[in-house]
């Protein structure tokens, strides 16, 4: 999936004067890919409110229910749009520190859990999954999904597009892509990282345990979580709210309130990807221009709804399996609408990029990626 990227950050300088989404619109039927973005952005946005909900409540340990940090939610986002005011490099500097906490407190975690690292590093390179079972390849597809947001692809050529360059001149243009590589690379490096740290800490903390083994544990540690785990010799089940109730049981509370500080500065520093992603995409699709207000009042009004009724009617249990199912969503995204035909056409077009085609074999490498 990184081949995916690498190609399409390649490709996003050479289309030059068209926006990834408007070359879709020259491409294939617009109004059907359109929809399939808007619900891919719709199924972010509903990640981010599970996300940040989850956190507030570990954080104030329970006093601020699901359903209140699920309305928490609708003002942040508000706060981002006023931010934005003050200019897009200035929004880029505040994400780029949500990213460094989300760094310093996974990274945090990878330490204190401490994984084997050769094994770490043979599961980076060597594809296997011994003894897997349905939930264990439900939650593989599901961490594509959860690493690769489809919608991003769509707003990484917007925000090429805003590059101050000469666009009829090849030398500009090619010093220009060079440079972009450079910046994409280290971005998803520390992506990578910041992955790497949260797949290791749930392997090596969470892997064959019980529930009754963690249920004793937490007693033991005097958490006010125990009653999550019942008293069953079944394997221990995570999702991103047990992650931070079974790393305070085993490692302190510490581990568990860096770990919310960690999911909430991810929740944070992807909503608004979402509203600027929406709004390039219906403005490339569609030819519509709305305000960003408008844009994040229409998606997040449609993602808290459902969000809110689980939360309200319903366990966290609920609520992180609706997250479980919308990682699985947006890794089809990926594979079915994001990767095939809207990708690979473009980029491999000498109609559309003829100095700057990809050629062959990066788009049979992500054929063989996609398979």
């Amino acid at each position: 999936m990184t081949v995916i990227y690498s190609v399409t950050e390649h490709w996003h300088m050479c289309a030059a004067l068209r926006r990834r989404d408007e070359l879709c619109l020259m491409q294939v039927p617009r109004i059907i890919l359109w929809l399939m973005v808007e619900l891919a952005i719709i199924g972010s946005d509903m990640q981010e409110v599970i996300g940040c909900a989850i956190a507030f409540n570990l954080l104030s340990v329970g006093r601020i229910p699901l359903w209140a940090g699920v309305l928490i939610t609708i003002f942040d986002t508000f706060v981002f749009l006023f931010l934005d005011k003050y200019g897009l490099r200035k929004l880029e500097a505040f994400f780029g520190f949500l990213i460094t906490i989300m760094a310093l407190s996974f990274g945090y975690e990878y330490v204190r859990v401490a994984p084997d690292q050769v094994e770490v590093l043979k599961g980076m390179f060597v594809p296997y999954c011994s003894g897997c079972g349905a939930a264990q390849l439900e939650q593989a597809v599901g961490i594509v999904g959860a690493v690769i947001m489809p919608h991003n692809i769509y707003l990484h050529s917007a925000l090429v597009k805003s590059r101050d360059i000469n666009r009829g001149n090849k030398k500009e243009v090619k010093e220009a892509n060079k440079y972009y590589f450079i910046e994409s690379s280290i971005a998803l490096f520390i992506s990578f990282l910041i992955n790497v740290f949260v797949v290791a800490v749930f392997a090596e903390a969470f892997y064959g345990k019980t529930n009754m083994e963690v249920g004793q544990k937490c007693n033991e540690s005097g958490s006010p979580h125990s009653d999550l785990f019942p008293a069953n010799n079944q394997t221990l089940e995570v999702d991103i709210y047990k992650g931070g109730v079974v790393l305070g049981c085993f490692f302190g509370p510490a581990a568990l309130y860096i770990w919310a500080v960690g999911i909430l500065a991810a929740g944070q520093s992807s909503t608004m990807t979402g509203t600027y992603s929406g709004q390039f995409v219906m403005e490339g699709f569609l030819n519509l221009r709305w305000s960003r207000f408008a844009r994040v009042l229409l998606t997040r009004s449609i993602a808290i709804l459902p969000t809110l009724l689980v939360a309200v009617f319903e366990d966290v249990q609920h609520l992180t399996g609706m997250n479980d199912f919308l990682n699985v969503l947006q890794s089809m995204q990926v594979l079915v609408c994001d990767a095939v035909q809207p990708l690979l056409n473009p980029s491999t077009s000498p109609d559309l990029i003829s100095l700057f085609n990809v050629g062959f074999l990066p788009s049979y490498i992500i054929q063989v990626s996609v398979l």
